[in-house]
């Protein structure tokens, strides 16, 4: 069986919306999902694109997806991969497809001469969290997240 992973084109943007829809459904978020594929379109292959979508694909199809972008680190002084989602089809699952995924992103990385790659995952998804030490990740448990979005976000906005 072939194995392969591929940047995704401006033809796969319904493929990335079943995806990130799939992904929601998995982390009990589907509520949260707003992307279209015109936002889709816009913001990953548009006159600036915010992020970068790669495939995992058989010979049976699209299989698994990472979805990431830049960040910058001032302590290091260097640019990192955030990987925002990072999703394996069910039925693929225990192929070793999400550390293939993790493989890429990890030498995509060092090409491009960054400092890190960091993600986030719920506390609750136990599987993830143990595949992920298993590759040597480290939990940034002294951090804590934050988020302004949707109403909150115009808010702080329109401050003065």
């Amino acid at each position: 069986m072939e194995i392969r992973i591929r940047k995704a084109q401006v033809s796969d943007v319904n493929e990335i919306i079943k995806f990130i829809r799939e992904l929601a459904i998995y982390e009990k978020l589907e509520h949260e999902m707003l992307a279209t594929p015109e936002l889709i379109r816009k913001n990953l292959f548009g006159e600036r694109a915010f992020a970068e979508v790669v495939f995992l694909e058989t010979n049976g199809g699209k299989a698994g997806f990472a979805l990431f972008f830049h960040n910058y680190s001032t302590f290091l002084g260097k640019p990192g991969i955030y990987l925002e989602d990072l999703f394996v089809m069910p039925e693929h699952r225990g192929k070793g497809y999400g550390k293939r995924l993790l493989v890429y992103l990890a030498r995509l990385a060092v090409e491009r001469d960054c400092g890190r790659l960091e993600w986030s995952v719920l506390d609750w998804n136990t599987p993830a969290i143990e595949f992920y030490k298993s590759l040597g990740a480290v939990s940034m448990s002294e951090w804590t997240a934050n988020r302004l979005t949707g109403q909150a976000l115009k808010d702080v906005a329109a401050m003065s």
